[in-house]
């Protein structure tokens, strides 16, 4: 038998458990917990706790971001508004339908472009506004409870950054 016959025949081929083993030493560690995406998630779904519980009336997130933003733009039509609160055309109309089904908003003839509808607010939509934003800044308030007031600020200046 030549040399390399028998050093080939001495070395054992790997198992499968090494195999495995030096499979999962090479790959890239990935850990759920440090990544932004399901960091994010969480605290979304503390803040949208925190909302249901203390909003103060039957509104949705969503709803509340329309609500909020007519309040503060006054009519815009339903594209504009979409864009506005960073929501597809088919959710701004869900939320603007569910809304006018409630009385709080309403769409009538652009003045300046008759081809085009604007959404308003009704009277009790904007009372309804204006009742439920000091509701809206304590929820962010707690949302943020957990950290200093540098450490809130810092944090809104780098979300804002990642837009």
């Amino acid at each position: 038998m030549t040399k390399s016959v028998a050093l080939k025949r001495s070395v054992k081929a790997p198992t499968k458990a090494q195999s495995k083993a030096a499979l999962k030493s090479q790959r890239t560690p990935y850990i759920l917990d440090e990544q932004i995406g399901f960091i994010l998630r969480q605290v979304w779904q503390r803040h949208t706790m925190i909302f249901a519980r203390d909003i103060g009336t039957n509104l949705t997130p969503t709803q509340w971001a329309a609500l909020s933003k007519l309040a503060e733009t006054g009519p815009c039509s339903q594209n504009q508004l979409g864009r506005l609160t960073a929501m597809d055309v088919a959710t701004i109309k869900g939320v603007i339908d569910r809304l006018t089904a409630r009385g709080l908003t309403e769409t009538g003839p652009d003045p300046q472009d008759g081809r085009r509808l604007l959404v308003s607010l009704t009277r009790a939509g904007q009372q309804l506004a204006d009742k439920t934003a000091p509701h809206a800044l304590a929820i962010s308030k707690e949302t943020l409870a957990p950290l200093e007031a540098k450490e809130r600020e810092t944090l809104l200046a780098l979300l804002n950054r990642l837009r």
